[in-house]
C-alpha cells in the first residue's frame, strides 16, 4: 500500500507545508505571514482559520486532492508529558494544545491544524518530534535549586531525523549509536542521544549564545539587570530570545554577512564568531561527558552548518577527541513526513496523551 502524508509546520512568521507520497516529496510551500496579517490576531489560537484556509487554498492551487491523504502530521506542540516519536491528536491533546501549553509558540497550531484536515477524512493526524520530548536520565534532571527541575528543550525534530540518517549511512540503526547533535538555527540547542534515547540536553537558553538569543549567562549579571529598574519583564525576555546573540552582538542574524565583514577586515566581529564557535564547542563539550560508553561522532546540523568558517572553527576544537559531521540544514518537513511514514508502516507505534 502506498501512502501519502500532508506536512504540516506553523512558525511564528510562516507556514511551511509538504506532500509526501512515501519518502518522496512531491509538492511543498512556505507561506510567509506578513506582519500586518498577523497583526489582526490579538491571540495566537485566533491564526488558526487563518492558517488552516490559506493551507487549503495552496493545496487546491497544486491540485493536492485531500481524499488522496493517508494521515497529516503537525510540528509538535510545547506541551507537558510528552517523550520523542508521533503521537495521535486526540481530545486531550487538542485541549492541551489550545488551552494549556507550556508558553505560546506556532508550533502548536500545528497538531490542532493537522486534525482539522484528518477528522473529516476520517484518517489519523499526528504530532511527532515535539520540543518538548523529555526522556532526560534522572541525573540530568538535577539543579542547585530545590525547586527547579531540568526539563529537556531541544530541536528534537531534525535532530533525530539527521541521526537516523547518519546511521543508515553507515549501515546501521540508530538505535545502536551514541551521538551527541548540535542543531545550530536561530537558536542552538544540543542533545545526547544514547542508543536511540536522547538522555540530556542543553537548551537554547542554556548553552550558546546564537543568532538571536543570549544563551546562558552569569546568573548575578542577570538578577542585577532584572532588578535594576532598567527593564520590564517583557523586554528582559526579549533580550534572552528575540534581541540577544549575533543580533545584539552585531546587529544581524545572518551568517554571510558576518563573514563578509571578517573578510574585510572587521576584527571584532572575527571575535564575536569566534565566540560563538567556542561557545558551541563547550557546549558539545558538557553533553561529551553524558556518556559512559563510547560516542560515534558529533553532528553539526540545522541552518548555521553552511558556513564552513564556522564549523571549521568548532572542529578544530572537538575532532582530535571524537569523530565530526556536518549535516547541514533542518529537514523538518521531511523529518514530519518521514514520522508519519513509520508509524502508518508500522515500524512505529503512535503514542497517546
Amino acid at each position: 500500500m502506498s501512502y501519502r502524508i500532508l506536512a504540516i509546520n506553523p512558525g511564528s512568521t510562516s507556514t511551511k507545508i509538504a506532500v509526501f507520497d512515501e519518502e518522496k516529496e512531491i509538492f511543498s510551500k512556505n507561506i510567509e505571514h506578513s506582519v500586518e496579517e498577523l497583526s489582526k490576531f490579538s491571540e495566537l489560537i485566533e491564526q488558526f482559520d487563518y492558517r488552516k484556509d490559506i493551507i487549503r487554498k495552496y493545496l487546491s492551487e497544486a491540485k493536492i486532492d485531500s481524499s488522496t491523504l493517508s494521515a497529516v502530521v503537525g510540528r509538535g506542540g510545547i506541551i507537558r508529558n510528552l517523550t520523542t516519536g508521533g503521537y495521535i491528536v486526540n481530545e486531550k491533546m487538542r485541549n492541551e494544545l489550545e488551552n494549556n501549553p507550556i508558553f505560546v509558540h506556532a508550533s502548536n497550531l500545528g497538531g490542532l491544524i493537522a486534525d482539522s484536515f484528518a477528522k473529516p477524512l476520517g484518517i489519523p493526524a499526528y504530532i511527532y518530534d515535539a520540543v518538548t520530548s523529555n526522556e532526560l536520565l534522572p541525573v540530568a534532571k538535577v539543579t542547585g535549586f530545590k525547586e527547579v527541575e531540568r526539563e529537556s528543550f531541544c530541536h528534537v525534530l531534525n535532530s533525530r531525523a539527521i541521526s537516523m540518517r547518519l546511521a543508515k549511512s553507515h549501515g546501521k540503526k540508530y538505535e545502536d549509536m551514541n551521538y551527541v547533535v548540535a542543531h545550530m538555527g536561530g537558536g542552538i540547542s544540543i542533545s545526547a542521544h544514547q542508543h536511540g534515547r536522547i538522555i540530556d540536553s542543553v537548551s537554547d537558553d542554556a548553552g550558546p549564545f546564537s543568532p538571536d538569543r543570549s544563551g546562558s549567562l552569569n546568573l548575578f549579571y542577570v538578577v542585577e539587570m532584572c532588578y535594576s529598574g532598567k527593564y520590564t519583564k517583557k523586554e528582559m525576555l526579549k533580550k534572552i530570545r528575540g534581541e540577544g546573540g549575533l543580533k545584539s552582538l552585531l546587529g544581524t542574524t545572518d551568517c554571510r554577512e558576518i563573514e563578509k565583514r571578517i573578510s574585510d577586515g572587521d576584527e571584532y566581529a572575527k571575535l564575536v564568531y569566534e565566540a560563538e564557535a567556542l561557545q558551541v564547542a563547550k557546549g558539545i563539550g558538557i553533553l561529551l561527558a553524558s556518556f559512559e560508553e563510547k560516542i560515534d561522532a558529533v553532528i553539526l546540523t540545522g541552518g548555521m552548518a553552511y558556513s564552513k568558517m564556522l564549523t571549521d572553527m568548532i572542529k578544530v576544537r572537538i575532532d582530535k577527541l571524537v569523530p565530526v559531521e556536518i549535516v547541514a540544514g533542518e529537514n523538518e518537513m521531511e523529518a514530519l513526513a518521514y514520522g508519519a511514514l513509520r508509524i502508518l508502516r508500522d515500524e512505529e507505534k503512535a503514542k497517546e496523551l
